[in-house]
């Protein structure tokens, strides 16, 4: 068991850090809401920081969800970063969905200053993080993700080094490429067979045992059906992530036809009002007619 910190408790750290706790790990939080992090530790034990380089002071491993780039650049680099209170030999682990830049950035400092850097975004939603069973793609050194693979299984259910520093980062941008074209297929497959007049639920239940079938049809046709769309990871994030997604594709020359054309469907639908609405919403804006 180590001790260990966890920076940022919203949808997916909150029960991030609890799986931690649960594990037997000695975890003090910092969350920017106070309140938030009093009630962690009410329900799970352990200390609550003011600022993140208090909460990393003396420990062997430092987690991190946050929000974007500049919020992962505060919480590490920023006046009351982490980095200023590492030990040498400790690891940094940032579950952030971020850039690969940032994460290559964040790599090189910590290197400089004598402690390890994993850039380690997930997948699996909050239900994912709640249940510990989200995929880890990181990336960086491997004798030092070999040394924190255990503490990330408190939570995950798969977890892989996929290259350096960065290659996590890279990886996420691929799984959300993935979810974002899926996503579009199954919201026009089930608007023309309502449109057909099929009863869509019996027809995805059948076709979800052959080719066509995946993870978004099982767990989401049915409530798409439904115009169900008040759980899961909301637009608003995934809007983030396509940016991050088709800044990298500007930067590698990668063409992303499909998943520019998505990211502007989802902005359709932030106008409509879905901004907080889970990401299979993208069949609201077929069915406006």
């Amino acid at each position: 068991m180590a001790k260990v910190a966890f920076l940022g408790l919203g949808v997916m750290g909150y029960p991030m850090a609890g799986h931690l706790a649960a594990k037997g790990h000695d975890v003090t939080v910092y969350n920017r809401t106070v309140a938030k992090a009093e009630k962690w530790v009410s329900a799970h034990g352990g200390r609550a920081a003011a600022t993140p380089r208090e909460a990393a002071a003396g420990q062997e491993i430092v987690f991190a969800c946050v929000g974007n780039d500049d919020d992962l650049r505060d919480v590490t680099i920023g006046p009351a970063g982490a980095f200023h209170a590492m030990e040498k030999g400790a690891t940094f682990v940032d579950h952030t969905t971020a850039s690969a830049e940032v994460a290559r950035e964040l790599a090189a400092a910590a290197d400089i200053a004598g402690f390890g850097f994993i850039d380690a975004p997930v997948s699996g939603g909050q239900a994912g993080a709640e249940n510990g069973v989200l995929t880890v793609m990181c990336g960086g050194d491997e004798r030092v993700y070999a040394a924190v693979e255990p503490a990330i299984m408190s939570f995950a259910r798969s977890c892989r080094l996929l290259g350096p520093s960065g290659s996590g980062q890279l990886a996420k941008m691929v799984n959300q490429v993935c979810i974002a074209g899926l996503v579009q297929g199954l919201s026009e497959a089930i608007a023309f067979g309502q449109r057909a007049g099929l009863d869509m639920e019996a027809v995805l239940d059948v076709i979800s045992k052959g080719a066509a079938g995946s993870w978004q049809m099982e767990n989401r046709g049915k409530t798409m059906v439904e115009d169900k769309f008040d759980f899961g990871f909301a637009v608003d994030w995934m809007r983030k992530d396509l940016d991050i997604v088709l800044a990298e594709a500007r930067r590698n020359g990668a063409s992303m036809p499909v998943t520019a054309l998505v990211d502007q469907f989802y902005a359709e639908v932030q106008k409509m009002g879905g901004g907080r609405w889970d990401t299979s919403s993208l069949i609201a804006r077929l069915k406006r007619d």
